[in-house]
């Protein structure tokens, strides 16, 4: 296996990259601000004492995300194939700051029912199509051989970065208080971050982030996305390479959103407070903390493992830890076995992740990145939404179920195993790595 020291000079040149340093600029803002804007939420929904919400307040939540993330992922990837995506990223950064200052003011005035969550909704589709374009734009601005350790570098500190907003945000709440007013000023803040994402992307020319297609279409029509959706599938369906990996990071997502409602719940209405350990909001920021540890304990090794064992073999091992882990520090339903949990499951979480997203960005061309990119969001949020839904719904008010925790760890092992059986007689992914390994 390469030595860190072999892999420390791609570092080193993404550094003196400085399309590489404004794009990482941008994410880092705009997923800053996501942690912030995702914890007022989840206050104002769960830990609001002005509220009252159960299990199925939960599922109608995530219910009403769901729809709505199936039809907008594809088609913004298609639009993204044709317009700038540094008018993207500024444009549509700026939007995200006035409509979360429009969720402030409902927060603040105390709003229920679907037009709060329309208006969340409105933010988070904004989100999914800010990130397509930051992951569409990441071959513009590094090299094809530097590739994993950029997308590792990016989608790692995205994660890290996301998981601090959201600590920040229960640092302000202790300050401004637990109540809709507290939550609403939580929100505002996000809303200033997600304006300076869009003053950094301001900083690239027009052309810089692409796309390269030289024949784009001036007026958008139905008729165009639905055209460009089918060659979109079209150039999917002759690379089974990503058509496997997006399956498998399908799946994950699933178990992944199972998981996090266990945990919600747990920490909302089974865990007491055991010392340091925190229960409820306060015992979440541990838990999101821990999974940002892990995280960045990914972005050190995926690139190594990938290098040495290809994306596939790579990505079967996190899969088979998380299964493990799911058993060994899951089951016990103690506080001080899920810090450790979530810190292995983030690890394995985020790992996959730069696997697959590299393994995406250098299997497709160019031209279809974005409708291919927003595909992968879509499958990679909705199924996370519908395990949400799910779990609400059928889980117990608390929490605990032992049959949740076993099914995602069989999830977990059966998809690692198929993984490799499937991908075994194609060698793509390793020669890919082995070529890039060289190329470093």
């Amino acid at each position: 296996m390469p030595s860190r020291s072999a892999v420390a000079p791609v570092w080193r040149q993404l550094a003196h990259r400085p399309g590489f340093r404004r794009l990482l600029r941008v994410r880092l803002a705009g997923q800053f601000a996501d942690g912030v804007f995702q914890a007022s939420l989840a206050g104002t929904i769960l830990f609001n004492p002005e509220r009252a919400a159960h299990a199925a307040d939960i599922a109608a939540g995530f219910a009403v995300l769901l729809l709505p993330y199936s039809v907008l992922g594809p088609f913004a990837g298609v639009l993204l194939d044709r317009w700038s995506r540094q008018r993207v990223l500024f444009g549509a950064n700026l939007i995200r700051a006035l409509l979360v200052c429009l969720v402030a003011l409902e927060i603040a005035a105390g709003m229920h029912g679907q037009p709060f969550y329309l208006s969340a909704l409105a933010v988070i589709s904004v989100n999914r199509f800010v990130l397509s374009a930051l992951s569409a734009a990441q071959p513009h601005v590094v090299p094809d051989e530097q590739l994993i350790t950029a997308n590792s570098i990016s989608t790692t500190a995205g994660a890290v970065v996301g998981a601090a907003g959201g600590g920040v945000a229960i640092g302000i709440r202790m300050v401004a208080g637990g109540g809709n007013a507290g939550y609403a000023w939580i929100a505002v803040g996000g809303a200033l971050w997600y304006l300076l994402a869009g003053l950094v992307a301001a900083g690239f020319t027009t052309g810089q982030l692409g796309p390269d297609e030289h024949t784009r279409q001036h007026r958008e029509s139905v008729r165009h996305v639905l055209t460009g959706l089918v060659d979109g599938g079209r150039h999917l369906r002759d690379r089974p390479a990503v058509r496997r990996a997006l399956v498998v990071i399908g799946v994950h997502r699933f178990a992944y959103g199972v998981t996090a409602i266990c945990t919600l719940l747990l920490y909302r209405n089974y865990f007491t407070d055991d010392g340091v350990l925190r229960a409820g909001m306060a015992g979440l920021g541990q838990v999101v903390l821990a999974i940002a540890v892990g995280g960045g304990v990914a972005a050190l090794i995926s690139p190594l493992a990938a290098r040495r064992w290809g994306y596939v073999r790579c990505s079967a091992v996190l899969l088979g830890l998380a299964g493990v882990v799911e058993l060994a520090l899951g089951l016990p339903f103690r506080l001080a076995t899920f810090l450790p949990a979530a810190a292995l499951l983030g690890l394995a979480a985020q790992g996959v992740k730069i696997c697959v997203d590299t393994l995406t960005a250098r299997g497709v061309d160019d031209d279809y990145r974005g409708r291919v990119f927003s595909v992968y969001d879509t499958v990679f949020n909705v199924v996370f939404v519908a395990a949400g839904v799910l779990t609400a719904l059928v889980l117990p008010e608390d929490g605990h179920s032992v049959a949740a925790v076993v099914g995602i760890a069989i999830a977990y092992e059966a998809t690692a195993l198929g993984y490799l059986v499937v991908s075994r007689p194609r060698a793509e992914q390793l020669a890919s790595a082995t070529a890039e390994a060289r190329a470093a």
